[in-house]
């Protein structure tokens, strides 16, 4: 794969109502999530989020009954490339983390896994099978630095972020250079992934409302994100907030309940 290892390569919303998201971040972020579920996932609600540009951001699944009375919730979920997925959740087991998804092959798609690091955060561990006839070197771009449309930063809140920092930058390359003093909260420990800022680890104060990984989604326009998300049912989390850069930030929360973040220019 192009990628990098340790690079964020697909990003996945649960949800109870596919229909309702779709208008919901259309909306707000400009995405067309599919009306219908996607073939390459049979026994399966799950569709793709694209983007104007005609590539994928992401996917939609539809959580059924069954699996919200086992305990899935609305939420954003972040997937990992790693060479090898079977030897990586042996480590992560190893390090006192979890598997909540055991290592799966779906075909025409690649290999996964969801685990959970030491301190509780859900993440998918993927290794990704390129299209017949596309070659071994796809990448990704459903993370960028600047672009809207594509998550923009990747944020761990945790009940540990020194030992989450060490947990990460062991098993995924990451490094973690610079921070910002939080007060009380401590530092909010930028970390990056062959050599690009793609997010930050703090420390979980008790009125934060998650803990584990949240993302940052790149809007045009933030002010009419925000407007847009509270038109559409959305829950704002107070104003949006400059950040270094000159850009604005918020987190809410979707009708359905995932919690997630905008990033963008206030125009």
């Amino acid at each position: 794969m192009g990628n990098p290892t340790g690079s964020f390569i697909w990003y996945e919303l649960m949800t109870t109502d596919a229909a309702a998201a779709s208008a919901f971040y259309d909306a707000v972020v400009g995405w067309t999530i599919a009306p219908e579920p996607d073939p390459l996932a049979p026994g399966m609600d799950y569709r793709m989020i694209m983007r104007d540009v005609g590539r994928a951001a992401g996917g939609v699944l539809n959580l059924t009954p069954e699996m919200t009375a086992g305990g899935a919730r609305p939420c954003w979920l972040g997937y990992i490339y790693v060479a090898d997925v079977d030897n990586e959740v042996e480590k992560v087991l190893e390090s006192g983390g979890a598997t909540m998804m055991p290592a799966t092959t779906m075909p025409g798609i690649g290999r996964m896994a969801m685990v959970t690091d030491p301190f509780g955060a859900a993440y998918y561990l993927m290794t990704p099978q390129p299209p017949e006839g596309s070659g071994e070197d796809q990448t990704s771009d459903v993370f960028t630095v600047d672009q809207p449309q594509t998550v923009r930063w990747n944020e761990l809140v945790t009940p540990d972020d020194i030992a989450a920092v060490a947990y990460y930058t062991e098993h995924y390359g990451w490094t973690q250079e610079g921070a910002m003093p939080m007060g009380e909260l401590g530092d909010y420990r930028f970390i990056q992934c062959d050599g690009v800022a793609i997010g930050a680890v703090m420390k979980k104060a008790e009125f934060m409302p998650v803990s584990g990984w949240s993302f940052y989604v790149g809007v045009d326009d933030i002010d009419r994100a925000v407007t847009a998300a509270k038109d559409n049912g959305g829950k704002v989390l107070g104003d949006p907030m400059e950040i270094p850069g000159g850009e604005f930030s918020v987190q809410l929360f979707d009708p359905q309940g995932a919690y997630f973040g905008l990033v963008g220019p206030r125009r």
